[in-house]
């Protein structure tokens, strides 16, 4: 179901264009936000083209709004394929939530309620996002903050049902099961037990906030150790499986991200060298 790895990447950021054109640094892959090039030229689109040329890359939307009653949003469908046709990404993804409602963009990935009603909704609009785009979509799993008393299920088992029945792919984002688990007291272990591995086709791994009582998921630390833990158990049950660093705020030079970057291949490798019971 899933393709190879691409090994170990970066998220594509603005600070970067240059130093990545200038020093083509030894990273595997890049992820570039979809909605930062779905236009007319620019700045940003030159420099994509240029990292492009030397690297693969992945598009990772915010704003698809898979969970929404409103209507798919033509306009952005038609600019995202666009965008495809012209980078030829590897894959692309967004996220298993909902955006805006009544046409108005929240600028926030709102998770959904697990709920039979809601797990049939957004697979058939994840379906007929993948019979538009004629590719298969990548669905991340969200942080998230409060519960529905509605919910039937526990995320992960929705999640899981969301896929399977959509016959599509996951982008396992190891700091929000980490985020969620901590703000909602489950087992985070758990949690990465419970989904299949064929369905795991990239990783995401990212620092947040801890405020004691609560997390929340801001992208703008180092990954934390415990981050670290989870992540080596999903290697042991899922494998080389492409893995990323996401930094959105707080970002630091590129040769610190690199250097975090190398954390997350010495983990793999030692798992993978030195297999454990999962």
């Amino acid at each position: 179901m899933r393709e190879p790895s691409l090994g170990f990447g970066l998220g594509l950021r603005t600070d970067h264009y240059q130093h990545i054109i200038e020093h083509q640094p030894d990273i595997d892959w890049f992820e570039a936000l979809s909605e930062n090039y779905m236009v007319e030229g620019g700045k940003p689109k030159h420099f994509l083209h240029q990292i492009r040329e030397h690297y693969p890359l992945v598009l990772h939307g915010v704003s698809l709004s898979i969970g929404s009653t409103d209507p798919l949003n033509q306009d952005y469908l038609k600019a995202l394929d666009a965008l495809i046709k012209e980078v030829e990404p590897r894959w692309v993804s967004d996220h298993l939530c909902w955006t805006g409602v009544s046409g108005t963009n929240t600028h926030d990935l709102m998770p959904l309620p697990y709920t039979d009603e809601a797990l049939q909704h957004v697979a058939e609009r994840i379906t007929r996002v993948q019979d538009y785009l004629k590719r298969p979509l990548l669905i991340e799993n969200v942080s998230s903050y409060v519960n529905y008393e509605a919910s039937v299920t526990e995320e992960w088992e929705f999640y899981n049902a969301v896929v399977e029945r959509a016959d599509c792919l996951m982008l396992l984002d190891v700091n929000n099961v980490y985020v969620s688990a901590r703000n909602h007291s489950f087992d985070a272990i758990t949690y990465l037990n419970s989904i299949n591995p064929a369905r795991v086709q990239q990783i995401h791994l990212a620092g947040h906030t801890d405020n004691v009582d609560y997390v929340i998921d801001t992208h703008d630390h180092d990954v934390c150790d415990d981050v670290w833990s989870l992540y080596r158990q999903a290697v042991r049950l899922f494998g080389p499986v492409s893995t990323m660093i996401e930094r959105d705020d707080n970002i630091p030079p590129f040769e610190d991200l690199e250097a975090e970057l190398n954390i997350a291949k010495a983990h793999a490798a030692d798992v993978l060298s030195n297999p454990e019971p999962v």
